[in-house]
């Protein structure tokens, strides 16, 4: 995302002739043309026919069978649409190269989606971003409003402003007709994204990608050599004075800057601290939560070729600035006297297309086509995905796989004819504030979304009321500054700036940090005020089983429940195949609310027989609750460990931990206990820093110590009973004892990401 400011009002000067850019194609242009169309719809349609189209897998997510080179390929496509071609260009004619910092601060950005955040989707199981967040917070509050907030950014600016831009320069440099030219385009490009699915759709972007990086550099070095290389471009651009200014102003002159991308934190139109900080919050919403750009790396068959496609992508995204940005700045130093005029129709690239050879001129043409129909299937196939997933899929629960295939693409055909109804209002907005408007919306709503999921990712204590109240206020303070730049406009050049300090003084990039810090504070706050998420889910694990079971029951016998209440609660929860065990790690932790010591084994059984193994690899046990003011000492330990010896001695278990004990306890066990202690868990929140005694002693007898910020209680016995009784009213809900509760967690080992995760629940009802 890039902003870009209106255009100048001119005051005083003289204009000179306008260039015009329209020019013929001759019959090397064509048959440029012509290759390139046919080897789209060439890859198009074999990447369709070589898909899976038959299954959620196959078609939104290629079969998760990508490997790391189309990803890579896909994610520069899919973000350089010809609406950044365009303004990338317009905006380094304009102001030099600091803009280019907005492509080089993707390039980390793009490891950090590959490292951090790919490995949390992919263990997660999740199709689309709002899922994801359903799956970590619960509820479907968030999950709703991030789908369609998601679907009116699409359509409201990433296809307007990318049909705007590419019509708008077949327009200007051909005299084609714009609705003719659209609709061939918008055509060609539904045929395989509606066929194909997201194979088709990233087989293609990765062959316009080459066309578009390969006719590009040919493009720049003509360009170059025009206006002669890199000293030439310094030379004449800082002499490129428009024909028209605004006499004792700097208005429409060279900047002083132009050459630099770090710039002065108050005075410089990009400040080097938004460049670097605020820029950065934009850029992880862009690259690391938007569903366009993620959905490429849920596709890889695995997240070494994930972290692949983000190291190529980020390398790509490192070469606008060198034929996009100076190519631009070329243009003004070649034209100008036609710079201002050519700034308001947007059409600096087709400035150079005139003194082009045959041949080039149609390559241009090929590289914005690319440009323009990669963004689109990208577009359509992610806002597809997010329509059938997020939105169709919460009307019918009960919908086929093959109802969803069928949705999917129906959607994508809405989107190709809104499109379409979309042109008029595209071809009134000739002067470009249409377009300079819609950019800036991004900005003033990415910073709550960002927050939202770095905080879910980086803290656990987040729960699902302080994500989406973050997401509230920072929602209504973005819309609010928003508002304010649509009602009070830009100030022309030369004129006083009349607005308001939060307009005037507070510039959009330092305004998202601003926005970011905010919402933090709002999440933090309010999750702290409210519940821990474990024991919500819990409790509508619980509720969940209890509507099940009652709808089985017949009216007359309402009450009458089983004596035990056993439930799960999963996250991608499938029995573990003998195929697939060498390779998973499943190790879980026991809750006891009472210190019943046959607990432990039938939680342990339960384990095996939920997740369809015979031994776990793992079993840790937390301290049994303790009276107010009681020590735990090892005779509180004794009756427990033993009953974890009986598990490894009878093979149900491979190893055996403890939590929360410090050194002394820790000794005091290790020396008394048959099976030694493998782990000791030791909560990080009441201690920063891990004890140097504790550390000394593991590490002498080889104890692993891990760290954790479980509480005590992942679900109190009141809080089982509130779900209780909310699920049957009439139930006697002081009759049933919650004893135990597990939770399982399943690690690919040779990928060190979880495969799933869950918690087991036990109960029982008390005799009468």
């Amino acid at each position: 995302t890039f902003k870009m400011t209106s255009a100048p009002e001119l005051v005083t000067g003289t204009a000179e002739p306008e260039q015009n850019g329209k020019f013929t194609l001759e019959i090397p242009d064509i048959v440029v043309l012509v290759i390139y169309f046919i080897f789209v719809l060439a890859v198009g349609i074999w990447s369709s026919i070589r898909a899976n189209r038959g299954t959620i897998g196959g078609y939104f997510l290629a079969g998760r069978s990508m490997t790391w080179w189309p990803i890579g390929a896909s994610l520069m496509s899919s973000n350089v649409g010809s609406g950044l071609f365009i303004g990338l260009a317009g905006t380094g004619a304009a102001g030099g190269l600091a803009v280019g910092g907005f492509e080089w601060n993707a390039a980390w950005v793009l490891i950090a989606l590959g490292w951090i955040f790919v490995p949390v989707y992919i263990s997660a199981g999740v199709v689309t971003m709002p899922e994801y967040l359903r799956k970590r917070f619960g509820g479907q509050r968030i999950r709703i409003y991030m789908s369609v907030l998601s679907l009116i950014l699409y359509i409201f600016t990433k296809i307007s402003t990318d049909i705007f831009s590419g019509a708008l320069f077949i327009q200007l440099s051909l005299g084609w007709d714009l609705y003719l030219s659209t609709v061939v385009l918008l055509a060609v490009t539904a045929l395989y994204t509606i066929a194909g699915g997201l194979t088709a759709v990233i087989y293609t972007d990765a062959l316009q990608t080459v066309i578009m990086v390969v006719g590009a550099f040919v493009l720049m070095f003509i360009a170059f050599n025009k206006v002669g290389w890199y000293e030439g471009l310094v030379e004449l651009y800082g002499k490129a004075v428009p024909a028209l200014t605004v006499p004792n102003t700097t208005c429409h002159l060279p900047r002083p800057d132009a050459f630099h991308i770090f710039r002065d934190p108050v005075s410089g139109d990009l400040p080097w601290p938004g460049l670097l900080f605020g820029l950065t919050v934009l850029a992880t919403w862009v690259w690391c939560t938007d569903q366009v750009i993620v959905q490429r790396s849920l596709s890889a068959k695995n997240l070494s070729h994930a972290k692949g496609g983000s190291v190529l992508g980020g390398y790509l995204k490192i070469l606008p600035m060198f034929f996009v940005v100076m190519p631009g700045m070329i243009s003004r130093a070649l034209y100008p006297g036609s710079y201002l005029k050519l700034l308001n129709k947007l059409s600096k690239v087709c400035m150079t297309c005139i003194f082009f050879p045959a041949g080039m001129r149609g390559l241009m043409i090929a590289v914005m086509m690319a440009a323009l129909m990669s963004s689109l299937t990208s577009i359509f196939n992610s806002s597809s995905t997010l329509f059938t997933m997020d939105i169709w899929l919460r009307i019918r629960r009960q919908a086929s796989e093959r109802e969803l295939m069928v949705v999917g693409r129906v959607f994508i055909l809405f989107l190709v004819v809104l499109s379409i109804f979309w042109i008029p209002i595209i071809q009134s907005a000739n002067s470009g504030q249409l377009f300079n408007y819609i950019q800036s919306i991004t900005s003033y709503l990415a910073p709550p979304i960002t927050a939202v999921f770095l905080m879910a990712i980086f803290w656990s204590r987040v729960n699902e009321q302080g994500a989406f109240w973050g997401l509230m206020v920072g929602l209504v303070v973005g819309l609010v500054r928003m508002v304010m730049e649509f009602a009070y406009g830009t100030p022309s050049c030369g004129m006083e700036d009349m607005r308001p300090t939060i307009l005037k003084d507070v510039h959009y990039l330092y305004f998202a940090l601003i926005l970011l810090a905010l919402t933090v504070l709002v999440i933090t706050a309010v999750s702290l005020c409210t519940s821990p998420i474990p024991e919500q889910h819990l409790q509508d694990c619980i509720r969940g089983t209890l509507s099940e079971w009652l709808e089985t029951l017949p009216r007359s016998r309402e009450l009458d429940l089983p004596s035990v209440l056993d439930c799960t609660i999963a996250q991608n929860t499938e029995v573990i195949t003998p195929e697939e065990r060498e390779e998973l790690r499943v190790s879980v932790k026991l809750f006891l609310t009472e210190s019943d010591c046959s607990s432990v084994e039938n939680a342990v059984d339960m384990a095996c027989v939920s997740l369809g193994v015979s031994q776990l690899d793992s079993v840790i046990i937390a301290p049994p609750p303790l009276s107010e003011g009681e020590t735990l000492t090892l005779a509180h330990l004794q009756p427990l460990w033993a009953e974890l010896e009986k598990i490894v001695q009878s093979l149900k278990a491979a190893s055996i931990g403890t939590s929360d004990l410090d050194k002394t306890q820790l000794e005091e066990l290790y020396n008394w206990a048959q099976v030694k202690p493998s782990s000791n868990q030791v909560n990080l929140a009441s201690c920063c820093v891990m004890p140097p005694d504790l550390t000394a002693f593991a590490k002498e007898f080889d104890i692993q110590l891990l760290t954790h910020n479980d509480s005590k209680e992942l679900l109190s016995s009141a809080g089982f009973q509130e779900a209780m009784q909310e699920s049957c009213k009439d139930l006697q809900v002081e009759d049933w004892q919650l004893e135990w509760v597990l939770r399982y967690t399943i690690i690919v080992k040779s990928r060190g990401i979880i495969k799933a995760k869950g918690y087991l629940v036990h109960a029982r009802k008390s005799a009468k």
